[in-house]
């Protein structure tokens, strides 16, 4: 599965994600299925506040990148 889209709440953050099959997850949904390797092109992190996350995983190409896909309307 990928990522094809993102929603960002009021602070720019991304709190869901849809999938290439259509459904929309929260974070904590896609960083199970990212953790458990059922996601192309991301990776697991962890923030200085010690809560996981998902990222694009780093090719050089800043168009794929979560922030820079279409917004879930």
């Amino acid at each position: 599965m990928k990522i094809t889209k993102v929603k960002h709440d009021s602070k720019g953050e991304i709190i869901e994600y849809q999938l290439d099959n259509g459904s929309i997850v929260s974070k904590e949904e896609v960083v199970n299925l990212a953790y458990n390797g059922e996601i192309e092109g991301v990776m697991v992190s962890r923030s200085k506040s010690n809560e996981y996350y998902v990222r694009s995983t780093p090719d050089g190409d800043k168009s794929n990148n979560l922030d820079n896909l279409p917004e879930i309307q």
